[in-house]
């Protein structure tokens, strides 16, 4: 260890969990066709689990419709169930090697659900940040005990180090707002 704290890798770690929050946020069905909606899916395939970007091309051919070109043939019955098992309440529809998924409106009811769990991701990520926080400042007050740093070059680094909090939860609040309001715009 050495006599400075890390800051890097804190933000790092802080901005970490950020973008894991944008990505589960990806996942949430809003009414609107997006091919990142498919991102979770993973196929059985081959004697192997492979996620579905790597057995067909998603495209978006229509607002409200999805499309999946599958390349395999033989793999299609496989990526249409792995569809409709999603979780996502869709009805894909096979044509050859191509399954069209419309994407239903959504009801008040299912928009209220999506929001719910956008409330349980981000506060998934606001724990996270919180505990890169606690680690921060761990280090912190090992570096003062071992003699390494001043008390008062201590204080510095914490508050430096909640500044870095403070701005991950502000971004993940307001991400998370951006959110809701797409998932409730009708």
């Amino acid at each position: 260890m050495s006599d400075e704290p890390d800051l890097d890798s804190i933000e790092r770690r802080m901005n970490g969990a950020v973008e894991s929050l944008r990505h589960e946020f990806a996942g949430l069905r809003t009414g609107r066709a997006s091919p990142s909606l498919l991102d979770p899916i993973t196929v059985e395939v081959y004697g192997a689990t492979m996620p579905i970007n790597q057995v067909g091309s998603i495209s978006v051919p229509e607002p409200r419709m999805l499309s999946v070109s599958v390349w395999d043939r033989g793999s299609v019955s496989a990526v249409e169930k792995a569809i409709r098992n999603s979780g996502l309440g869709v009805n894909p529809v096979v044509d050859g090697t191509l399954i069209r998924i419309p994407i239903p409106e959504l009801n008040q009811e299912r928009r209220q659900e999506m929001v719910k769990l956008g409330h349980k991701y981000a506060e998934q990520a606001r724990v996270a940040v919180r505990n890169v926080r606690r680690d921060g400042m761990d280090q912190l007050k090992k570096l003062e005990k071992d003699g390494k740093i001043s008390e008062d070059d201590q204080k510095i680094y914490a508050d430096e180090v909640q500044s870095l909090t403070d701005k991950a939860i502000a971004v993940i609040d307001a991400t998370l707002v951006s959110k809701e309001k797409e998932i409730l715009q009708v």
